[in-house]
């Protein structure tokens, strides 16, 4: 997740469609997202098992902004929205 000045959110969760309603909306009081108004969903992947996302979501949260961003860049190169449609029926 990013904000609209940059700042990036990596998280994780096996429910992505329901993770990104809540940070979007604000719904978790006391979250980094709704701290820093992180509510634009510009990168995630999709994993077989739980144990490898976890295992890849604390890998990319070690990583430095560059490296995070350059990710990013490989398939949003224009760091849009991913879920901007997604809501669209609420």
């Amino acid at each position: 997740m990013a904000s609209k000045s940059g700042t990036l959110y990596t998280g994780f969760s096996n429910n992505l469609y329901g993770r990104v309603y809540q940070h979007k909306n604000d719904l978790n009081e006391n979250c980094f997202t709704k701290k820093y108004q992180c509510h634009k969903l510009v990168y995630y992947e999709e994993h077989q098992y739980i144990l490898n996302a976890f295992e890849r979501g604390k890998q990319i949260k070690k990583w430095n902004r560059k490296k995070k961003e350059n990710l990013i860049k490989i398939i949003n190169p224009s760091w849009k929205d991913l879920a901007e449609d997604w809501y669209k029926d609420y």
